[in-house]
């Protein structure tokens, strides 16, 4: 999935040598998503990475199918209900810090789709990996996107 910020600002850091350097904002985002593997028992972060005014990620969310033959006891928040808490925790404590109780940090919705097989995981993982080597050539690029197998 990818999220952007709110008018594609950029708050989170900035790119250095193709390295992203988080700042404070930055951090705090980064240990809002590393929250929902925590807060979620069936939630597992593949590859990611927090880039100046969006982030990259993989989920996956392990709903127990095949897994085990008792029932679930926690009924799975579906992606969009992940990413919602995401957004809900990072902003709150961005705005806490900032005193700008109610701002805005993320755009409305979010981009996704789902991985099908290994080949597609892996050219998925690569794309997020080296998203901030790319940063110099693609920051200006009106989409946001993750590429499609061919």
């Amino acid at each position: 999935m990818t999220i952007c910020t709110k008018n594609r600002q950029y708050l989170f850091g900035e790119i250095i040598d193709g390295q992203m350097v988080l700042n404070e904002a930055g951090r705090m985002v980064s240990e809002a998503w590393e929250w929902l593997e925590k807060q979620y028992s069936y939630v597992e972060l593949d590859e990611w990475v927090i880039m100046p005014n969006h982030m990259h990620g993989i989920i996956i969310i392990n709903d127990g199918r095949g897994c085990s033959r008792t029932a679930p006891t926690v009924k799975p928040k579906t992606l969009g209900g992940l990413i919602g808490a995401f957004k809900t925790v990072s902003t709150k404590r961005i705005n806490e810090k900032n005193g700008t109780p109610g701002a805005r940090l993320w755009q409305r919705n979010y981009f996704d789709r789902v991985i099908r097989n290994e080949k597609e995981l892996d050219q998925i993982r690569e794309y997020v990996f080296s998203n901030p080597g790319k940063w110099e050539i693609d920051r200006d690029s009106s989409e946001i996107f993750i590429p499609r197998e061919s």
